[in-house]
Parts: C-alpha cells; sequence; structure tokens
C-alpha cells in the first residue's frame, strides 16, 4: 500500500478514534473499519464503515440504518472543510497540521449517545470511566441490530427510571446517575439536535442539571463536529496547552483559554492536532492508586 494511502488511513482511524470509549461494547474501530451501535431519531442502528486505497465503503442496519447511512461520511470527516493555520500560528501547531494533514473531526450526529459516557467521565479517572461505560451497557443495554455482536447504549425509557442505588455497583455516584436520568429526560430534545449547529446544543445542554462546561466541550467536537469544542475543567488539558504553547508544565484553565484564544473558532482543531502529535505535560510524583468507586 502506498505510503499516501497509509496516511490517509490511519488520519481516518485517528478521526474516528474519539468515538470509542475504551473497551466499548457500543463501538469497534480497526485500522481499516468501525462499527458503531447507536440510538437514531428513527430507531436502533448499526453503521460499518471500512476504507481501503479505493475510498470509503458503508453500510447499515436496523430500524436507523436508513437515518445513518445518510450521514455515514460525516462519522469519517468528509463535512469538516478543515483549516489551514498560517505561519503566524504556534510553530507546534503547524508542524502538527504538517504531519497530519488530512486530519478532519468527525460528526457522529450522536448527542444523546455521546453525552451517556462524557457524564459517566465526570469527575473520575479514564479507565473508571471506561469501566462503568461498559458495565451499564452490559446491563442495560440491548443486542444491537447487525451481523457483529455489539450493545446498543441504554435506551432514554431504560435508563432515566432507573434509581441511583443501581448504578452504585456500576461505579456511578448519585450526582452522575442523576445526570444520567436528565439526558434520559431530555432525549427527545437531543435526538432532535443530532443535525443542529455545536451553539444550538449548547444552548440547551447548559439548561440541564449536571451538564457542566468540561460535559459540553468534551462531547461537542465528535457529537457534533464541533471544531472550537475545548472541555474547561479537564485535569489534564489546561497543561498540556499550556507546555506546549508556552513552555509551562501547569496551568489554570484561563490560561490555557488565553493561550488558545487567538485560534478562536478552530480551537477544538488545534487541541486535536496536538493530540495526535502525542503533547502531553511532565508528569510529577508517584502515580495516585485509585479506590473504584463502588467500594466506597
Amino acid at each position: 500500500m502506498a505510503p499516501t494511502v497509509t496516511r490517509r488511513s490511519a488520519q481516518i482511524h485517528r478521526t474516528l478514534a474519539p468515538h470509542r470509549v475504551g473497551n466499548d461494547p457500543t463501538t469497534l474501530l480497526t485500522h481499516e473499519s468501525f462499527w458503531r451501535a447507536t440510538i437514531t431519531p428513527e430507531g436502533p442502528g448499526t453503521l460499518h464503515l471500512q476504507w481501503s486505497a479505493h475510498g470509503l465503503d458503508a453500510e447499515s442496519f436496523g430500524p436507523g440504518a436508513h437515518w445513518l447511512l445518510e450521514r455515514a461520511e460525516h462519522y469519517a470527516g468528509s463535512g469538516d472543510p478543515g483549516h489551514r493555520f498560517d505561519q503566524h500560528a504556534h510553530p507546534a501547531i503547524v508542524s502538527a497540521q504538517r504531519d497530519h494533514p488530512e486530519l478532519r473531526l468527525s460528526n457522529g450526529h450522536c448527542l444523546y449517545h455521546t453525552l451517556l459516557p462524557t457524564v459517566i467521565g465526570q469527575r473520575v479517572t479514564a479507565v473508571e470511566a471506561h469501566r462503568s461505560w461498559r458495565r451499564l451497557c452490559q446491563q442495560y443495554g440491548e443486542p444491537a441490530p447487525g451481523p457483529y455482536p455489539l450493545l446498543l447504549p441504554p435506551r432514554p425509557e431504560v435508563l432515566r427510571v432507573q434509581p441511583s442505588w443501581r448504578l452504585h455497583p456500576l461505579g456511578i455516584d448519585r450526582r452522575r446517575s442523576d445526570a444520567l436520568a436528565q439526558l434520559a429526560k431530555h432525549a427527545d430534545r437531543l435526538f432532535a439536535l443530532d443535525d443542529a449547529l455545536p451553539q444550538q446544543a449548547t444552548a440547551l445542554l447548559a439548561h440541564i442539571p449536571g451538564i457542566g462546561p468540561w460535559t459540553i466541550g468534551a462531547a461537542l467536537g465528535h457529537a457534533l463536529g464541533d471544531a472550537d469544542a475545548v472541555a474547561v475543567g479537564d485535569f489534564h488539558l489546561k497543561n498540556t496547552i499550556a507546555w506546549t504553547l508556552a513552555g509551562e508544565p501547569r496551568a489554570s484553565d484561563d490560561r490555557m483559554l488565553e493561550l488558545l484564544e487567538p485560534y478562536r473558532g478552530q480551537r477544538g482543531r488545534v487541541i486535536a492536532l496536538l493530540a495526535a502529535q502525542g503533547a502531553q505535560a511532565p508528569k510529577y510524583g508517584a502515580r495516585q492508586r485509585i479506590l473504584p468507586m463502588e467500594r466506597w
């Protein structure tokens, strides 16, 4: 396979990667294919994407099949016009774009689905969040349509009636379980925004209890293809941005936003490019031992 084709395949893989949450029972991603079981405004569906030197192929299954197929190319980033940073951008950004010229942002049109694991990730480590998301889908999800053994995310009508004590053994505390119930309660409004602009979704989400700036910024980048999404409040992101753009190993959210301000409108793209380069701030001290929340 030619190097340019290999590079394009790697960039499609990187574009789709944010949709997979750890060992995700709803999503499978390999170097040449992508499977996604989700709930659409038209019902459950499974999307299968496969790419090669000949292009992108898509097939779908279930009641939501047609809806997913119409948006399949957006998953792979074809709806993202891209942006070329000029010579005035920080050298780290210019270098990242030179190394990843075909990187595009995914638009999964999947607000409800993406918000569920994002809420689960509030104030816990990635390892804990990934484990809880998998347990939630195994407990309350259903087998997805199609030939591959995936699970659907929990349906809103199932999730909104679960008391918090039922989610505690899954590693989800009362505060996050309440936020999940709120998402389920407003699911119809979320599905109605699957084709909306990120600004419209932000306006609704800001009024849902338990949904704050971090959750919105962490979800909208790949849920709706928001090129300006920033997860304010993230434990690592502010330090990564400060270290990469200013050589400062630690920073506040305000400092991060100050450094990203010249790129407003494309701040999420900057973050994606720097992540593709493997940018991270120095780590200090020993790793803290994490006691699983269900054992509290």
